[in-house]
């Protein structure tokens, strides 16, 4: 499956970005779906996953109750709604598959910039 993420951009803190993420290639509903970050100068972390059919949804600490992921199988997308971002949530953000059944997130897909200003 082919990923690409759009909707990144530069916001002030308290604000709102929508991120996107289209998936081509193979059935949307064969994978479970994540979306992932990398702040300035640190590691990826993880933010956020949905699995195959939207029923189960989980979030890092930092995001809970900020953001809020879902998917459309019918349109092979996948979204991050973020609200009330800080300037910590700035960061490249990434999505990803999960094939069902494997442990590890196995497709990914370009990053979108998100900038958070204070």
């Amino acid at each position: 499956v082919q990923l690409q993420a759009s909707g990144g951009g530069l916001v002030q803190a308290g604000g709102s970005l929508r991120l996107s993420c289209a998936a081509s290639g193979r059935t949307f509903s064969r994978y479970n779906m994540g979306w992932f970050r990398v702040p300035p100068g640190k590691e990826r972390e993880f933010v956020a996953t949905i699995d195959w059919n939207g029923a189960s949804t989980n979030f890092a600490d930092s995001v809970k109750g900020r953001f809020a992921i879902s998917r459309d199988n019918a349109k092979n997308m996948m979204y991050l709604q973020m609200n009330s971002l800080k300037p910590e949530d700035t960061a490249v953000y990434y999505c990803a598959a999960q094939t069902l059944g494997r442990p590890m997130f196995d497709y990914w897909g370009q990053g979108t910039q998100v900038t958070v200003s204070s």
